[in-house]
């Protein structure tokens, strides 16, 4: 039986959310191709995980025996993220684009599960699992657009992904998300709506594929 581990990290509920709405599809492919399967669920925007401190850090570089009791509790909870992640087959991540880049509490869950000499490194528990990202945007910041310079969303989720979890990963970018809701960009809705529907697509596509794909190697 696979697992996915479903992350939601958008402020706003679902009917006003495109991530959540594309990450809801693609779960809801998952769980019809496989009934049988378990997913994790959380919403870091209703319940953010704890900004990484002081203690919770040097408590990763630190041999256990030595911590405190301030680093115990604070290692426990990085430790409990970690093998939530770790246990998951596949993962899925809803990541808007706020300010050219992901919300602080997606950051925040990225801070606590990067750890060095177990997730992070050549060595990494997590090398090549695979995780779809809900890369979602109220602009455009495709390749030749004005505002290609300031995507921060994929690149950076690109590099901390790959390169430091060694996971495998595959983009879902529904554009122009602000189209309906912004008149100065009413001309842009068709191509806001193509959007929203390619990527509705893609989500249905990519989770049955993915699920087959898992349940195929676990036989």
């Amino acid at each position: 039986m696979a697992t996915l581990l479903h992350l939601d990290s958008s402020l706003f509920p679902s009917a006003g959310s495109t991530s959540r709405t594309v990450t809801g599809a693609f779960r809801e492919a998952w769980e019809a191709q496989h009934p049988n399967s378990s997913v994790v669920y959380r919403d870091l925007a209703a319940t953010p995980v704890p900004h990484l401190d002081v203690v919770a850090a040097s408590a990763g570089f630190a041999d256990p025996s030595t911590h405190s009791a301030e680093q115990v509790t604070a290692f426990a909870g990085r430790i409990a993220l970690v093998e939530e992640l770790e246990a998951a087959d596949a993962v899925l991540i809803g990541a808007p684009m706020y300010n050219f880049s992901i919300p602080s509490t997606l950051k925040a869950w990225l801070d606590q599960v990067i750890l060095p000499g177990r997730t992070a490194g050549p060595e990494s528990t997590l090398k090549g699992k695979h995780v779809t990202v809900v890369a979602s945007r109220g602009g455009s910041y495709a390749p030749g657009t004005p505002r290609e310079p300031f995507e921060y969303v994929q690149n950076y989720l690109g590099a901390v992904l790959t390169e430091m979890l060694s996971l495998e990963v595959d983009f879902i970018v529904p554009e122009l998300t602000l189209a309906r809701s912004n008149p100065a960009m009413s001309e842009l809705i068709p191509l806001a709506d193509a959007s929203r529907e390619r990527a509705l697509e893609e989500a249905d596509l990519k989770a049955k594929s993915l699920a087959d794909r898992l349940v195929t190697s676990a036989a």
